[in-house]
């Protein structure tokens, strides 16, 4: 056995960039993509990613390398996800709804030698790129995307994206890649207090997350995959790279609107979509014009705070078919998928939907997934109820955070990437988040979940969001405080009455001792609520429980509008 080797003809490093070839192989005169009136086959798609990455190596990008790209989610961001990879460079997708000091903080740390800018965004990299000058470092070299449907003729720096594109050889052989542990992307990460992290995948992460997903999720062939999920999210959660995988088609969307969103998937029938929660709120609220009936299901895959049962259920009666990841930005993206199981199809409508905000279990690239005390590392009972940390381990993990050792060796301990997530396992196996660690309330000594209470609060008909956190209390040292909105077309309702809901609804002591009615929860730039700016709103509500907080004098709210919160920070690492 000790004789057998490794060469050319039976190891091949793995690498997301073979999907690309494969697909303009064998499906290349498949549609692989859509924005509005402009199309590519794959074999299109295959060429113009050669001809990029020849003009990328022009431009002395080399190995490790870092290329980053500030656009919405266009052609040109779906084929850089190919190019410059191919080009044996990083691709870092810089968060479209940055600020610019965190733009510039980017484009520093991660020493980018190219910096690709959609013409929507001239301005803010203008602006980012005065604060590098300010501080006497060096700039990248700049280049324009303008919009390929609808050219604007807006010009930044000296060169456009389809000019480098045009320029470019098509006959260009990509670089090799010698170590399947190679960089492939960069992905700036933060708490929303914290300074961003940049998590760095291998091609090999990359390749394996991308494959688990497409398996986990039973993605069949030629799917028609619309662009709901921002792509700098995670390289749109390896979905980038899983389309072409399976020789599907990409609907590209400048905006994720409902008009869009319903728009695009009556006009190319599209067959699966990624998002956050925070986009059901936007169908869901759709007027008329807007909403468009369509006859078959849409399969969608969506991360973030676990969704209501409530939720779940109208979406569905909508036509879209959901099924509920968790992961994080350092796991490549969704790294425990809800997988349904047939026996689940006789439950009634409102089991179904608490089986399917379960986070379910790991993908396939996870060699393990469990539930700890921290203090043992001993395994929690298969109970349901026994709480502890999510930990993971496995090749879809980052290499670790760029240029911060500390920062990764904290999030390596004992074999283990840590989480920082509140979870149980049920008997089936089946991971459910119950908080983060940092978000459970502790009340007279007994713990509480804010998602539990929040769970109740979105069944109420008249809730639109709702969050639940800790506020002191006199006698049992927290108690919870939810911050709710209402439906804009929705009755009044009064805090008394939401409190007295909840109470019917779960554990006396688990209900919340006070109700706030905001106008719009204070949200990162994907969309996740700010917990910690509710944190400190409601230390303010400390021995005031009796005054009743919505806006007018009967404690009633009717969807009026109230003050909002602070502008938004850096996007959480959560999906």
């Amino acid at each position: 056995m000790n004789s057998l080797s490794k060469c050319d003809a039976n190891y091949a490093s793995l690498t997301p960039i073979t999907f690309l070839k494969r697909a303009s192989a064998f499906y290349a005169d498949r549609t692989s993509i859509i924005y509005e009136g402009t199309r590519f086959t794959w074999r299109q798609t295959y060429e113009r990613c050669c001809r990029l990455a020849s003009s990328l190596s022009r431009l002395n990008v080399v190995k490790n390398t870092v290329v980053s790209v500030l656009a919405p989610n266009v052609p040109a961001l779906y084929e850089m996800h190919f190019a410059v990879p191919m080009a044996g460079a990083i691709l870092n997708t810089i968060n479209t709804r940055l600020d610019v000091s965190n733009i510039a903080l980017i484009l520093r740390h991660s020493e980018a030698k190219i910096l690709f800018v959609d013409y929507q965004f001239i301005q803010e990299a203008k602006d980012a790129l005065r604060q590098l000058m300010a501080a006497s470092l060096p700039l990248p070299f700049v280049v324009v995307i303008d919009d390929i449907d609808s050219p604007t003729g807006a010009r930044f720096g000296e060169l456009e994206y389809e000019q480098l594109v045009h320029d470019g050889d098509v006959g260009f052989t990509p670089v090799e890649v010698d170590d399947e542990w190679d960089s492939i992307a960069l992905n700036y990460t933060s708490g929303t207090t914290s300074a961003p992290k940049g998590v760095v995948y291998s091609h090999r992460g990359a390749y394996l997350s991308t494959l688990s997903l497409v398996v986990g999720w039973e993605m069949g062939n030629a799917p028609v995959y619309l662009w709901t999920l921002p792509m700098f999210h995670c390289n749109g959660w390896t979905f980038t790279w899983g389309i072409a995988a399976r020789g599907g088609t990409n609907v590209c969307m400048r905006n994720t609107t409902a008009f869009d969103i319903y728009r695009n998937i009556n006009l190319h029938h599209v067959t699966h979509m990624c998002c956050a929660p925070i986009v059901f709120r936007i169908i869901l609220e759709a007027n008329g014009g807007e909403r468009r009936r369509f006859g078959w299901l849409v399969n969608v895959l969506t991360g973030g705070a676990p969704p209501p049962a409530a939720l779940l259920e109208k979406m569905e009666a909508l036509g879209f078919h959901i099924t509920h990841a968790y992961g994080l930005t350092e796991a490549t993206g969704p790294a425990l998928v809800c997988e349904w199981q047939e026996k689940w199809n006789i439950l009634p409508a409102d089991e179904q939907a608490k089986l399917k905000a379960r986070q379910g279990i790991s993908i396939l690239t996870l060699a393990d997934v469990d539930v700890k005390n921290l203090e043992t590392m001993d395994s929690v009972p298969h109970d349901g109820r026994t709480t502890g940390e999510i930990v993971l381990r496995g090749s879809s993990i980052m290499k670790g955070y760029f240029k911060d050792p500390a920062a990764t060796a904290k999030a390596f301990q004992n074999g283990w990437f840590l989480t920082g997530d509140v979870g149980v396992i049920h008997p089936d196996g089946y991971l459910e988040i119950k908080d983060r660690s940092k978000d459970v309330i502790i009340s007279g000594g007994e713990n509480i979940s804010s998602v539990e209470v929040e769970t109740v609060l979105y069944r109420h008909p008249q809730v639109a969001e709702a969050a639940v956190v800790a506020m002191p209390h006199p006698r049992w040292g927290e108690s919870p405080c939810a911050f709710v909105v209402v439906h804009s077309d929705g009755g009044k309702v009064s805090e008394a009455e939401m409190i007295e809901f909840c109470r019917k609804n779960m554990s006396h002591y688990m209900a919340p001792k006070k109700v706030v009615f905001v106008a719009e929860l204070p949200k990162t730039l994907t969309g996740k609520i700010q917990k910690f700016k509710l944190r400190e709103q409601a230390k303010l509500l400390v021995g005031s429980e009796k005054r009743v907080s919505g806006g007018n004098k009967s404690g009633r709210h009717d969807g009026g509008r109230q003050p909002e919160y602070g502008q938004h920070v850096m996007a959480m690492s959560r999906l």
